[in-house]
């Protein structure tokens, strides 16, 4: 597996397939053909059907100025969902060609090349792998962690933390109408700050984390600064609980960026072993993957022996299987923005069950993954982030 750094980036939303990648692709291309007069980027799959509402277009114009970009929604059998076809031109001549792949949490890969951030730090491929190590070694997961990791994982750490909070208190503050044209007002204040006059300490906690996952779901939604954790569209579930944990029930920093390395390192396990796309597999590789990462993380930060850390990634990843992806007009808002909040209150559950169940358990965290993979492969297309099902469509034909 690669560091788990590269699990978290920071960048403008709304998508990290469709905003983050193709960025970086097209800073990529603009810097090996600068002599280029002219470059032409062609869109193919679930980047040709949503990329419009997703601000794809926008997102490769900031790395590749005056590039004409083309959407090609009707080429087939294609390597990956999320293709882009790259070409620079000189005095009308193509000079340079490159075929990249967005393939999740902001995350490209170019065809026939390797990257820095495809270089293998864990030999390790599954939990189980994993989990043995610890055990024979008598580590927990944040030991197995820093004897993986380089000494830079912590700065990088602190720097995604701080982001992280930025986005919730930004979020917060905002108020108006998101764009694209659903008409979605930011809801995220308002939650925050209306408290029911016989509210339960339950009810607060709930409506508290709700309030800061929609904070952080709405500024990726406005294009804002975000964090993959491990997607865009699913930015909003870590956050939020982790936030909550910090200011509201004074769990000091430092606990919280173990904390953020656990979820980083579920997360790792996720996309090696199946997908964090959900041009791939589905929201289930999204919101799934980030409820996921967000009970491991909580259970770490309270301090849950390894068993029970896994049992609540493998809870809250598997009442999360079958969850289509169909973004509304192809923005990353209904029901994506709800669903973080949904999510972040599911991964807490999921802790709760594992406290006090987890020897009871069947199901390892390597079987979720493995069927989130084939559920997402078996999902109809139409369900993988391509707006031609589920919610988008009964929205558009009202």
């Amino acid at each position: 597996m690669k560091t788990i750094k590269s699990v978290y980036k920071i960048g403008n939303g709304p998508s990290s397939s469709h905003t983050v990648g193709p960025y970086h692709a097209a800073q990529i291309f603009a810097q090996r053909y600068p002599d280029a007069d002219a470059y032409r980027v062609t869109l193919f799959g679930s980047l040709a059907f949503t990329g419009e509402g997703h601000g794809t277009g926008k997102a490769i114009l900031a790395g590749l100025p005056g590039a004409q970009i083309v959407f090609n929604r009707t080429e087939q059998d294609l390597p990956h969902p999320n293709t882009m076809l790259f070409e620079a031109y000189r005095g009308g001549q193509p000079i340079g060609t490159n075929r990249i792949f967005s393939i999740g949490g902001g995350s490209i890969r170019i065809e026939g090349e390797s990257s820095e951030e495809e270089i293998e730090v864990y030999p390790q491929k599954h939990f189980s792998e994993i989990l043995l190590l610890c055990r024979q070694r008598g580590m927990s997961l944040l030991q197995f962690i820093s004897h993986m990791e380089d000494d830079r994982l912590r700065d990088y750490l602190k720097t995604v933390w701080e982001a992280m909070k930025d986005s919730v208190r930004r979020g917060l503050a905002a108020e108006g109408t998101l764009p694209g044209g659903l008409g979605v007002e930011r809801k995220a204040k308002l939650l925050f700050e209306k408290r029911c006059y016989n509210e339960s300490a339950d009810v607060t906690m709930n409506r508290v984390i709700a309030a800061y996952a929609y904070a952080v779901s709405e500024e990726n939604a406005d294009e804002h600064i975000v964090v993959t954790a491990p997607t865009c569209g699913s930015c909003g579930v870590l956050p939020a609980v982790l936030y909550y944990m910090e200011t509201d029930r004074g769990f000091p920093e430092e606990e919280i960026l173990d904390a953020l390395a656990v979820a980083g390192l579920i997360g790792n396990v996720i996309r090696t072993n199946a997908s964090i796309s959900g041009a791939e597999c589905g929201c289930q590789a999204e919101i799934g993957s980030a409820c996921s990462m967000t009970a491991a993380a909580l259970a770490s930060l309270y301090g849950l022996n390894i068993d029970q850390i896994e049992y609540a990634a493998e809870i809250a990843m598997e009442h999360n299987l079958g969850l289509t992806c169909d973004p509304v007009n192809g923005l990353v808002q209904i029901p994506c923005i709800e669903r973080n909040a949904v999510a972040a209150m599911r991964a807490i559950s999921s802790v709760n069950l594992s406290r006090f169940l987890y020897s009871t358990r069947k199901i390892s965290f390597d079987d979720v993954v493995t069927t989130m993979y084939r559920t997402g492969r078996d999902m109809d297309e139409k369900y993988r982030e391509t707006s031609h099902g589920g919610l988008a469509q009964i929205y558009c034909a009202r």
